[in-house]
C-alpha cells in the first residue's frame, strides 16, 4: 500500500540505521513488523500461566 507520512528526517535516518535497511521504506517495514511482533508477544505473555486445560511435565514425560 502507498501512503504518504509526514516523518521528522532525523527519526528515518536513525532507524534506517539501526535497522540496517538499504532505504527508507525497508526501514519503515521492519519497523512495523517489528512493532506487531512485540505486540504480538506481550498479549501472548499476558496469558502465562492461565490455561487449565494443558498437559503436565509428568504426563508430557510419560509420553515420550
Amino acid at each position: 500500500m502507498k501512503t504518504s507520512l509526514n516523518i521528522p528526517d532525523a527519526d528515518i535516518r536513525e532507524l534506517v540505521k539501526h535497522a540496517q535497511a538499504k532505504n527508507k521504506t525497508e526501514a519503515v517495514i521492519l519497523a512495523i513488523r517489528e512493532y506487531n511482533r512485540r505486540k504480538k508477544m506481550k498479549k501472548l505473555s499476558e496469558k502465562l500461566g492461565t490455561f487449565t486445560n494443558l498437559i503436565s511435565l509428568s504426563d508430557l514425560k510419560a509420553l515420550r
